[in-house]
């Protein structure tokens, strides 16, 4: 017992003195102080509360135009928080920025050592299941758990008469999970249909994703000390327990394909070539091309790697968000809303591949114009691994008047990345930039050119080399899932949308700010599409 008190004692002094030393000492330290930015309202927590709470959206657009682009914040230790487009291209792009352990160390534990957090991961070794070959294979499970979906909506409209109120959100993520459960390892979750008996990994999977917990002392001290874990509260037990479901069975997911494919093999030589990569899932095509003779060692994965690869199920979060406020900014404006119908129903088929798709240039507009202004994660951060200097797009004038022709950042700062400002920027995309306007995309502005996103000319899936890998899985699925609703239904927003707000940390969810206690939801009256 004394030996406890004594570890726990010695614990939390530690703890104090780098409390101390992150909020004091390299405060005064860092060079980015010399920045200019709004008082800040907690010693401990710095602007984290400020940033993330409902509505945050509005923070960035008041920093912009009262600080411009590059901005000093604390997220518990310094911080620039920029909106410059070169500054982040030099960030996601330069190799001296990292995922920081405040972000990794619980998000490992979540998600495992997966390429949404781990660094110096070579996307080489996730790549075989993200290409667009693999893609295409995938887009019959995206259309058919879209009409599911319809079908489920259409089911509620019936019985309430010709039109009902839906959240759309609730449906949309139990899509999206049914999609990562069979596109990325080949198991039927029956989100969308068992709904009075749901099975043990579904479970796992929504206690993990469907809430949000607030920003605790508490959380961060038990996530990022391994030995104070007895202090856990419920929401991270709870989450220890959904971790090791998923486990559990990913694990024996594994075991079963592996000996699946060695009775493939059975009847020639027993070797497994990059050749011989084929199958529809992403587990599978994972674990062949790892069990291939003919890769090196130092690229072979363990099953725990392998495994979070393929449980990349955070991007249902994220994709069915997209989903949503696509839907949302149909609804308040008709003419986009009936133009993507009109062009979706002159399509020559109801089960769409992923060139079909392709070829529908207003929907690609319309995704492109929703990612831009409803991109579902708002934020990006980055720690230096040394002292830097961070080139901006044009002068920066300091705190006394001073201008800076670069941003001096310390080893151990923080970027934050505001992926919202930028895409929102009116400097780039001219005054109507909060406006919905897929035509805008007919002829991007010039300066669009200059945001080092992966897709789209916007930071929707980030840039540089830890961009998102699955983001043609993403931009599919999306397509996939709009073509299928928009021709089959009209969407009527059933809130007033000046109550409309965002909650979450990073992913900028709808909600309703008169019912924030309820969480994400967005209701629309709903009605099937008659031909006139």
């Amino acid at each position: 017992m004394v030996s406890l008190v004594c570890s726990l004692t010695y614990g939390l002094g530690a703890m104090a003195v780098f409390v101390l030393w992150r909020t004091c000492i390299s405060l005064y330290l860092s060079p980015l102080r010399v920045l200019r930015g709004p008082p800040c309202p907690s010693p401990f927590y710095g602007h984290v509360h400020h940033i993330f709470r409902a509505g945050n959206y509005h923070t960035a657009q008041k920093w912009v135009a009262e600080y411009g682009n590059n901005v000093f914040c604390r997220w518990l230790i310094p911080c620039l928080w920029t909106a410059d487009p070169q500054a982040i291209r030099h960030v996601l792009q330069s190799g001296n920025f990292i995922k920081p352990w405040e972000f990794r160390l619980p998000a490992a534990r979540v998600v495992g050592n997966s390429v949404l957090v781990a660094e110096g991961v070579s996307q080489c070794a996730a790549n075989p299941a993200f290409g667009p070959a693999q893609v295409r294979e995938l887009v019959p499970i995206f259309v058919d758990k879209s009409a599911e979906l319809r079908d489920v909506w259409m089911e509620e409209i019936s019985a309430q008469s010709g039109c009902a109120r839906i959240n759309v959100i609730a449906g949309l993520k139990k899509m999206t999970l049914d999609v990562i459960g069979l596109a990325g390892f080949d198991y039927d979750l029956q989100a969308l249909r068992n709904t009075d008996k749901p099975n043990e990994l579904y479970k796992a999977f929504h206690q993990i994703f469907n809430v949000t917990p607030p920003v605790s002392l508490r959380r961060i001290i038990t996530d990022s000390v391994p030995f104070l874990g007895f202090l856990a509260d419920e929401y991270t037990l709870a989450t220890r327990h959904a971790r090791a479901v998923m486990q559990r069975i990913g694990h024996q997911l594994i075991q079963q394909k592996k000996a699946a494919i060695m009775r493939e093999r059975a009847g020639t030589s027993g070797e497994v070539e990059t050749k011989d990569v084929h199958g529809r899932d992403l587990l599978t095509l994972l674990i062949k091309a790892n069990m291939a003779t003919d890769v090196p060692d130092a690229q072979r994965l363990t099953d725990e790697q392998v495994l979070s690869r393929a449980f990349l199920v955070a991007g249902h979060e994220t994709t069915s968000t997209a989903a949503a406020w696509c839907l949302y900014a149909l609804s308040h404006n008709r003419g986009a809303q009936e133009k993507l119908r009109e062009e979706l129903l002159a399509a020559p088929t109801v089960a769409p591949t992923m060139d079909d798709l392709a070829a529908l240039p207003y929907l690609d507009h319309v995704l492109r114009e929703t990612m831009r202004l409803y991109a579902p994660v708002a934020l990006m951060i980055r720690a230096a691994q040394r002292d830097d200097v961070i080139p901006t797009s044009e002068p920066v004038v300091d705190r006394d008047g001073r201008v800076l022709h670069g941003i001096r950042i310390g080893r151990g700062n923080r970027v934050i990345i505001s992926v919202l400002a930028l895409n929102r920027s009116s400097a780039i995309w001219g005054e109507d930039a909060l406006e919905f306007r897929p035509e805008r995309w007919d002829n991007p502005p010039e300066g669009a050119s200059n945001i080092p996103g992966v897709w789209g000319n916007s930071l929707a899936f980030s840039g540089g080399v830890h961009a998102c890998i699955g983001f043609r899985f993403s931009v599919v699925e999306l397509k996939a899932l709009i073509f299928t609703l928009v021709r089959a239904f009209t969407f009527e927003f059933a809130a007033d949308p000046a109550d409309v707000t965002t909650i979450g940390m990073f992913t900028q969810r709808p909600a309703l700010q008169s019912e924030v206690a309820k969480g994400a939801q967005l209701p629309f009256l709903i009605r099937p599409y008659v031909v006139a």
